[in-house]
């Protein structure tokens, strides 16, 4: 067992920091403010290989796999830059096309997506049914040789950054009669795709929408995959590293909440010419934030080691985990920091603020907490099912 990461992801780590912090909180938070997008940061990330490291080489990515991307999630937010569209380009839609699209799919958006030239965004989420893929009420239909779709998504990040929104359906099995899942590419200027932007009480530079389908004519080729019958084992090769990035961003976030205390702690005097950090009613907390942060990037690299080993189900167990735990120690390094800092936390300027909401998403997506804990309960402890 090692808990040493090889010298090429120690490269990638330092590497990826160093980018980060040129950037750094302030640039995100005046970005967000704005409303704008973090293009430069991204496409700079994109040019030095950064976003396609899980991509294999001969589509331009780096080979390396969900660990490597985790490590670009993490420092990135580390630096106080968590980008939410690494977790939906790269680690779903890439992994996806990777392992389920056709031949084609891959040479044509796989290059893309390795470079940051090319962004597509992932819809399952629906006002009626959330994100329980059994009741989605956005269905395909047979049109000759190609499809239509119509239905409606929520909280689909990044929609007016991106090229292609990769659609979660259902249609009909001709041998059954059964709905089933399919994903579909769907680029964002199809005819009968609108979208309504949300307003959200989150200080970021990525944007949520509601997306509308009316009757939305695509190709036979749109569909991923050769058949209908990829599309199940395509939304779940997703999931795995939607969890692992979301804990590794989480993980980054807490790291940077605690790194921006400790620093205001160990140097603000004001009781007797002591420094507030001297003080175990604000030192402690503070550990235990990060005690809470290392143990949740410890069951992140487990999960990550896992699923790169193709042990899914094992990393589906471990993923689940990991992004409860960083979701909790996220929220905690977070708030623990605001309380730290007193006055001066809810500043702007001192940038811990600025995350509150961020992390408290973080306990609700993509997958809430108390979902997770009804996973455990049901696949580890052997219960019955609650829902």
């Amino acid at each position: 067992m090692t808990f040493d990461l090889t010298p090429e992801q120690d490269q990638l780590r330092d590497a990826v920091r160093a980018l980060g912090r040129r950037y750094g909180h302030g640039y995100f938070v005046e970005k967000a403010k704005a409303g704008e997008h973090t293009t430069e940061l991204w496409a700079e990330a994109g040019q030095l290989g950064y976003l396609g490291v899980n991509i294999p080489t001969e589509y331009g990515g780096g080979g390396g796999g969900i660990t490597d991307l985790a490590i670009v999630c993490e420092e990135l937010a580390a630096a106080g830059c968590p980008l939410l569209l690494l977790v939906v380009s790269p680690a779903i839609v890439a992994t996806v096309l990777t392992r389920h699209g056709t031949e084609e799919q891959r040479k044509k958006h796989l290059p893309g997506l390795a470079d940051g030239s090319q962004k597509i965004v992932f819809a399952i989420t629906e006002p009626e049914a959330g994100s329980n893929f059994h009741r989605l009420g956005t269905v395909a239909r047979r049109d000759g040789d190609g499809w239509l779709l119509s239905g409606r998504k929520c909280y689909i990040s990044g929609v007016d950054e991106a090229d292609h929104v990769l659609v979660v359906a259902r249609t009909e099995d001709a041998a059954t009669g059964r709905l089933k899942p399919a994903l579909f590419l769907v680029p964002t200027d199809a005819a009968g795709l609108t979208r309504s932007k949300l307003d959200m009480e989150i200080v970021s530079p990525e944007n949520q929408f509601l997306l509308y389908l009316d009757d939305v004519r695509l190709p036979a080729d749109a569909l991923v995959g050769e058949s209908l019958d990829a599309g199940l084992p395509a939304l779940f090769a997703g999931l795995n590293p939607e969890r692992i990035t979301v804990a590794a961003m989480g993980a980054g976030t807490g790291r940077y909440a605690i790194e921006r205390a400790s620093e205001y702690t160990a140097t603000r005097k004001v009781w007797g010419g002591r420094t507030i950090g001297s003080h175990q009613g604000v030192s402690h907390p503070l550990a235990h934030a990060a005690v809470q942060v290392e143990l949740a990037r410890l069951m992140i690299q487990k999960a990550a080691t896992l699923y790169d080993a193709g042990r899914d189900l094992e990393a589906g167990v471990a993923g689940n985990m990991a992004k409860y735990a960083a979701g909790e120690a996220a929220a905690l390094a977070v708030d623990t920091a605001v309380q730290a800092l007193g006055g001066a936390g809810m500043t702007t300027e001192y940038g811990v603020a600025t995350l509150l909401g961020a992390v408290r998403a973080g306990r609700i997506a993509p997958v809430s907490r108390e979902m997770i804990l009804n996973f455990v309960a049901q696949h580890v402890l052997g219960q019955d099912k609650s829902y």
